[in-house]
């Protein structure tokens, strides 16, 4: 199997270290105690294994861990593919169309984008997941979404679980302060549990439940919104790079025709780009199918456009007109501030009122530039770096 070969080949132990981090700490704790809680809540308190439907629903307990678990080991470990150190493409002419990487000497390859986390080129990059310790690219996309889909389906498998468990285990009475209501409910308990419904079991199951219920909330809305960019062959940052063409477009009145150049122009032929049968993508993560009206550097040319565009905008400066804290969602600011927060790894810059920046490009909510230092901040700077 691909993924035991993946663990078996290490090249070196640092993919290893990829777990002792908050992230996948974080990931595996809420897999095991969902899991681990669900199956016990089944087996001593609502479902036995002595019985057809018990087992069968054990079993898929089982399957929903070892599925989930799978598709997020191969999204850490495979990894989303590099660009080789000193990458050159085959025609020197098509040179000037790429982007130069300083840190890999090389160059960057369509789609590839240098993650500072990783410190190399990645293949078709889409982001840099904390919860994985890895970039989610071209080798990678297709475990990690299916990581994002049957996380929030196990976990909806492990809520009822927990539901039912405290429904049968506490039908008989619930007290509420110095009252006692007693409820007649009709499903009553054909078995005798194999330990009684204590205070700390229930606590325990109330807990599990809520990680649950917000594992399949939060991952759920991360699954949509990564199928929203595979259907249209895209990633996150090349869709953050399409709006920058179109607001270069709109700016300048150029009058130009922005097509995305990897959209074949079916949300099948899309989604096939990303997941086969295989498990491995389509492509080698440097030459791409492109639309008719576009070839192999239609991105790259438009990236250049947007850098050169950069430079000329730098040079407004705006004035700060409100305190700001560089907080990454600062709720002070207004529930559309809030919810419209970037999803990139830039950092945000702390403001004072008065200050100056140069900004390159922005929304109606969020600017990006940089802080025009003082002389006094200037020499901080230089002692640091000292």
């Amino acid at each position: 199997m691909k993924f035991l070969s993946a663990f078996v080949t290490f090249e070196n132990l640092h993919e290893v270290r990829r777990l002792c981090h908050w992230g996948p700490v974080i990931a595996l704790s809420v897999i095991a105690i969902c899991s681990t809680m669900a199956m016990l809540d089944s087996i001593i308190w609502y479902w036995p294994l002595d019985t057809t439907g018990g087992s069968i629903n054990f079993i898929m307990l089982i399957n929903w861990t070892v599925l989930i678990l799978y598709n997020y080991f191969n999204a850490m470990f495979v990894g989303p593919g590099y660009i080789p150190l000193g990458w050159k493409p085959e025609n020197q002419h098509d040179a000037q169309y790429l982007q130069y990487c300083r840190v890999c000497q090389g160059y960057k390859a369509p789609r590839s984008h240098h993650c500072r986390k990783c410190n190399r080129c990645v293949m078709k990059m889409d982001h840099h997941c904390p919860w994985i310790n890895n970039c989610c690219g071209h080798l990678n996309h297709a475990y990690f979404t299916s990581f994002l889909l049957l996380a929030p389906l196990g976990c909806s498998h492990a809520a009822i679980i927990f539901i039912m468990t405290m429904y049968t285990q506490l039908y008989e009475r619930i007290s509420f302060g110095w009252s006692t209501v007693k409820i007649d409910m009709s499903a009553v308990r054909q078995f005798q549990p194999l330990m009684p419904f204590s205070v700390p079991a229930f606590a325990a199951t109330l807990f599990a439940l809520g990680l649950a219920l917000g594992t399949t909330i939060a991952v759920g809305m991360l699954f949509f919104i990564q199928m929203k960019v595979i259907l249209r062959n895209k990633t996150s940052i090349e869709s953050w790079i399409e709006e920058k063409a179109k607001d270069r477009i709109q700016h300048y009145q150029t009058g130009e025709e922005f097509i995305f150049p990897y959209d074949l122009g079916g949300r099948w032929l899309n989604f096939k780009q990303v997941f086969t049968w295989s498990g491995t993508p389509k492509g080698d993560g440097i030459v791409w199918p492109v639309h008719p009206k576009c070839n192999q550097h239609t991105l790259t040319m438009e990236q250049l456009k947007q850098k050169a565009d950069k430079r000329v905008r730098s040079q407004v400066q705006y004035q700060v007109v409100e305190d700001y804290n560089g907080a990454c969602c600062p709720l002070s600011k207004g529930l559309q501030t809030f919810f419209r927060t970037p999803c990139t790894e830039e950092p945000r810059i702390a403001l004072n009122k008065g200050d100056i920046i140069l900004a390159t490009r922005g929304t109606k909510w969020w600017m990006y530039g940089d802080k025009v230092l003082n002389e006094e901040e200037m020499k901080g700077k230089l002692l640091k770096s000292l």
